[in-house]
């Protein structure tokens, strides 16, 4: 039986009916890459992996002070990959720029999970000026790219978090980005509730869980509901935000494990998106997804023209969502500035709006889009074992070794289904296997394991 709070089902990942418009419109739109295997493997399982969008070509159109810069794909072995993009970089940036990261690069390529975890107590824009990368570097690709990445600037950043993800942006190649072709919980609640369905169980929405239940030798036996019902539970997981763990009520035997827990869940602290949606009355562009590199007084981190993505090549005017990425300062703002903003912005890339007319607005305010990846909170991510006899617990910001996101999440029901089997001696391998790095910074990292000494 599932049991979700609220009266819909997707989570952070929820998808609805505009109400003005009928259009399916999410609560933020998500961008899905090449190496989220274990989300891949769930959509491939549900048969919906065909709705995912693929662009591998262009990788990704940044604009930087007017500039259009069209970043490249490369399947060239890692790092080579980088190098069709040169060009690029070197309109924006020096060489000298460029070549104040290698202390960066070789740490980066020497990293295995140990490694990136001795870094968690730095934060990443310290780590970089420790390293003695440029201030303009720093700005123009570290500031950018992290926030959205990892969705917190790199003051408040961990250099655990940020090189776990630099390691394989620079020992991968060949990876691209897709787009849902439908509303994002759609490639994944419907199914998941057919086959739920099928197997017997049950999913119940408006079904918050206050307590749980244990039995007099500490084992799980059940959550109670807001509204006092208890659901009877021999096994369970709690997949929950880390504010919503230490809410919860549990029986007196849990009460020492779940503290251990709440400790851990208390290093977390949300990250608020606000996501505005924009329709207009003819197409604007022809790009699907384009990002900004951030400049002071920037609202708007990564722009959409779902237009492009879901109209299954039909002509439709243009339908704008953009991402405002860790948005406490625009929070309280009015939907009217939010909106006013977000048009000028959109304005800089597809020209100005003249003659388009803005036939509704909706915005979104996100209160915790993913827990930040603060100093510290990479050794705080909880283990999926709680503690108490047949309980487990499942998230994003759990320990799966990759930044907060619905690939972490799909890891994490995945390692807990392969826990859950092991508690009852079956053998379960559903978890796909992290990604490594490949070509040059393959080869550096195993002589790194051989060379203790090369690491310092």
């Amino acid at each position: 039986m599932v049991l979700e709070a609220d009266d819909h089902l997707g989570g952070r990942a929820a998808s609805w009916q505009d109400a003005r418009t009928g259009d399916v419109v999410d609560i933020g739109p998500h961008v899905i890459t090449t190496e989220h295997r274990n989300f891949l493997a769930l959509l491939d399982c549900l048969g919906t992996a065909d709705r995912i969008c693929w662009q591998r070509e262009p990788l990704i159109t940044l604009l930087d002070a007017g500039r259009q810069l069209r970043m490249h794909a490369s399947t060239l072995p890692a790092p080579l990959h980088a190098l069709p993009n040169l060009p690029n970089a070197l309109r924006c940036v020096s060489p000298a720029d460029l070549l104040s990261n290698l202390r960066v690069a070789w740490c980066a390529a020497r990293l295995d999970e140990p490694g990136v975890l001795a870094l968690d107590d730095t934060d990443a824009l310290s780590f970089l000026r420790q390293r003695g990368v440029s201030e303009r570097f720093i700005q123009w690709f570290w500031a950018s790219a992290m926030l959205a990445l990892l969705n917190v600037p790199l003051a408040r950043c961990s250099a655990a978090s940020m090189m776990r993800v630099f390691r394989l942006l620079m020992g991968r190649s060949g990876y691209g980005f897709g787009f849902p072709s439908c509303g994002l919980a759609d490639l994944f609640a419907p199914g998941c509730r057919r086959l739920i369905e099928a197997a017997g169980g049950a999913v119940l929405t408006s079904a918050a869980v206050r307590h749980v239940v244990l039995d007099g030798q500490g084992r799980l036996a059940g959550f109670g509901v807001q509204g006092g019902q208890v659901v009877r539970a021999r096994a369970g997981v709690l997949a929950l935000p880390p504010a919503a763990l230490a809410a919860l009520r549990i029986d007196a035997g849990g009460a020492q494990p779940m503290a251990a827990l709440r400790r851990r869940a208390a290093c977390f602290a949300p990250v608020p998106y606000v996501s505005t949606m924009l329709w207009f009355d003819r197409k604007l562009t022809r790009e699907r997804f384009w990002s900004r590199v951030l400049a002071e007084g920037d609202l708007n981190t990564d722009f959409y023209d779902l237009s492009n993505i879901r109209g299954n090549g039909r002509p439709m005017p243009s339908l704008i969502a953009s991402n405002a990425i860790d948005a406490a300062a625009a929070w309280h703002r009015s939907d009217s500035e939010i909106v006013a903003r977000t048009c000028r912005e959109l304005a800089e890339f597809v020209g100005p709006l003249t003659g388009a007319n803005l036939l509704h607005a909706s915005v979104h305010r996100i209160a915790l889009a993913v827990p930040a990846p603060a100093p510290g909170t990479e050794r705080c991510r909880p283990a999926h074992d709680t503690g108490v006899p047949g309980l487990w617990l499942a998230g994003d910001w759990t320990a799966t070794a990759m930044p907060c996101s619905m690939e972490s999440a799909a890891r994490s029901g995945a390692l807990v289904a392969e826990a859950i089997a092991a508690a009852r001696g079956q053998r379960l391998n559903v978890a796909e296997p992290l990604p490594e790095t490949q070509g040059l910074v393959a080869l550096f990292r195993r002589r790194a394991r051989l060379d203790p000494n090369a690491m310092a």
